[in-house]
């Protein structure tokens, strides 16, 4: 039976859209709006934690993006797009593969949840918040001035899990990436590999880029404008 795709619009979920078109694999999209913010029924219908993505590939249904990305690397890709242990950057991939939703996924998150209570933003827990994150974003960028790819030369599934942070996830809480010149060389490098522009043409083809430094326009304010709030 045919890969099922399930993706959440402006979502974590355009990881595993852009992964299938990398792979070049057969699959199906089915695409969700948000409700007007998160998720609609139809996603809580598939997973009751109402996350996205959710894949479906006979009797099974699968969520994490993670999760999703490595079974789909290993049970449609052949392997492709992940390192074997015997290859010199494998230690390398396994990091940053897990770097994004270990390390600078919550690091985001949880700036985004105490300035909704510090709406000043001006506490010492914010303060100090904001400069982990800033830690982690520098120490990102460091890695991509000296290496094309996050686990080396080679474009591998370390670099579709980071992405989403750095671009669409800024439509949910604005960070600036101005200063940080790896990271926008490595953002430019991702927008002209094939499979993420046909990802992008199917799954957000009406949503901003995101890569350059300044913050994009909030979604919700989009959602105003457009009289969904």
């Amino acid at each position: 039976m045919t890969l099922t795709v399930h993706h959440l619009q402006v979502g974590q979920s355009e990881r595993i859209v852009w992964l299938c078109e990398e792979l070049g694999i057969p699959y199906t999209l089915k695409l969700h709006q948000r409700d007007p913010v998160f998720s609609p029924q139809s996603i809580k219908d598939l997973n009751p934690l109402g996350q996205a993505p959710v894949i479906q590939d006979g009797d099974l249904t699968l969520c994490e993006s993670a999760a999703c990305v490595e079974y789909i690397i290993h049970k449609h890709g052949n392997g492709r797009l992940a390192l074997p242990p015997d290859h010199k950057n494998y230690a390398d991939y396994l990091y940053w593969f897990h770097f994004a939703n270990g390390t600078l996924q919550p690091a985001i998150l949880n700036v985004m949840q105490v300035s909704h209570v510090d709406t000043s933003k001006t506490s010492p827990a914010m303060a100090k918040l904001q400069e982990r994150f800033s830690g982690i974003l520098a120490f990102m960028d460091a890695r991509l001035k000296e290496s094309k790819w996050l686990a080396g030369e080679e474009f591998t599934a370390a670099d579709i899990m980071p992405v989403f942070t750095l671009t669409t996830m800024r439509s949910f809480y604005g960070f600036d990436l101005s200063e940080y010149e790896g990271i926008l060389g490595y953002l430019q490098r991702v927008i002209e590999r094939e499979g993420f522009k046909k990802a992008r043409a199917k799954g957000d083809p009406d949503m901003e880029l995101m890569i350059d430094g300044k913050p994009p326009k909030p979604f919700v304010q989009k959602l105003r404008e457009q009289g969904k709030l």
